[in-house]
């Protein structure tokens, strides 16, 4: 069971493709088991309580079961994670390969923590995928730690300084994966704009350029990225890169000034705007999505609406919208003038209608154009699947087109995605 981000999608397909090279088999978490794996986040106090709940769960479905946690929860609070009846192993979010020997050696009795310093971990774990459960795409891991250090997060106390994954690995990586049938990759870490940045010599731009020549790769994809790596430089270079595909997770997290500052950001409003400005003159088409917080501390109804216009007047394809959780051990949590959670509810319902009307209008701007539809699933009559710049669309046919990149024409919008046709 994963809970949270990409990354940890891709830790836990990396050590299902450890175990079932060692002789297990796998199944799904809702069925009877000898070994059940939760990997944990801990991101807002809900991740921890979703991370509390699968954990209880694992009982119900086989009392005698060897329950292991990992992940940034049990990172940040092995001990707390221990302490839950069913919790026979914990391990942090480095050292996952030593999940092979202990579940050789332990059994439903034993309690055991495995959980390194992460703050000293200067090296990135090597876990490797060859392919994917229930996806077209495959996610590819290239970096991990954070040194941004946000008011409000706990991740870099979970994850660690940045540490590069080398070139040479990711390529090998992304080559199996093309190799087993998958037309489309993910780049994902836990700060991927960081990436090159401990070692000082290769950055994000030079890796979509490198794997972009491997014979068989159609699509490139980053995760979330922060507005200060968004220069005309590497938007013009992802531009002569045909096979990446303009959809920037450009995270926000407000549009006021004085909240950015609270929040350690390290960019303004204004350099936001630039930001996308700049992705727009190349990809005039990109769907560009983000998060904001609401409620975070001290946050005045004029700083919110200063988040509100400036989301109304950039019109970005997605908002994410999160309600302030405080985590214990940042600093925005000791911060005074905690928001109250009416407010929060409020001011997230606001921002809920604006993003519904943006998305709205982003998606009504492709009706009429010709775009590739890479196929995923199957449903209600319509192969479905997403555009390069990740709009859901489908096409109305009985013929099994899964893992094809279809050439379409858009010529609706319904309410689950859009309507297209063959081109």
């Amino acid at each position: 069971m994963t809970l949270g981000c990409k990354v940890n999608t891709y830790e836990t397909e990396a050590v299902e493709e450890l175990l079932k090279n060692s002789g297990y088999n796998i199944g799904r978490f809702e069925e009877y088991a000898d070994v059940y794996i939760v990997n944990t986040c801990t991101v807002t106090a809900m991740s921890d309580k979703k991370s509390r709940q699968m954990i209880r769960r694992t009982r119900k479905l086989n009392p005698s079961a060897v329950v292991v946690v990992m992940g940034c929860y049990s990172q940040k609070a092995p001990h707390e994670i221990l302490e839950i009846e069913e919790v026979n192993l914990v391990l942090g979010t480095s050292n996952r390969k030593a999940i092979l020997g202990e579940i050789e050696n332990i059994t439903s009795q034993d309690k055991r923590i495995i959980v390194e310093d992460i703050m000293k971990i200067r090296d990135f774990e090597e876990l490797e995928i060859s392919e994917v459960r229930d996806r077209a795409r495959a996610l590819v891991k290239i970096q991990d730690g954070c040194d941004r250090f946000c008011s409000y997060c706990i991740i870099p106390f979970t994850r660690g300084p940045v540490r590069s994954r080398k070139l040479e690995n990711i390529k090998e990586e992304v080559g199996r994966i093309v190799k087993n049938g998958y037309k489309e990759v993910v780049l994902t870490g836990i700060h991927v704009a960081s990436y090159g940045k401990d070692s000082g010599d290769m950055s994000l731009i030079d890796v979509i350029e490198s794997i972009a020549e491997i014979e068989g790769l159609e699509r490139i994809r980053t995760s979330s990225v922060e507005p200060l790596i968004i220069t005309e430089e590497f938007v013009q270079r992802l531009g002569a890169v045909d096979k990446f595909c303009p959809h920037f997770h450009l995270s926000l997290q407000s549009g006021s000034d004085s909240v950015l500052s609270r929040m350690n950001r390290r960019y303004t409003s204004q350099e936001y705007r630039e930001a996308v400005n700049t992705i727009r003159r190349t990809f005039p088409y990109a769907a560009i999505t983000t998060d904001v917080i609401v409620g975070f501390p001290e946050e005045t109804d004029q700083e919110f609406e200063q988040t509100y216009e400036f989301l109304k007047e950039l019109k970005l394809y997605e908002t994410h919208i999160f309600k302030y959780s405080p985590r214990n051990g940042t600093k925005a949590a000791e911060m005074p003038d905690q928001v109250d959670p009416s407010v929060k509810n409020s001011r997230s319902e606001c921002l809920i209608k604006l993003n519904e009307k943006n998305k709205k209008d982003f998606e009504d701007l492709h009706v009429g154009q010709i775009v590739d539809i890479l196929i995923e699933t199957h449903e209600n009559g319509y192969a479905t699947g997403h555009t390069k710049n990740y709009i859901k669309a489908g096409i109305k046919t009985q013929e099994n087109l899964s893992n094809q990149i279809i050439k379409s024409r858009i010529t609706d919008i319904s309410e689950d995605f859009a309507i297209a046709e063959r081109a």
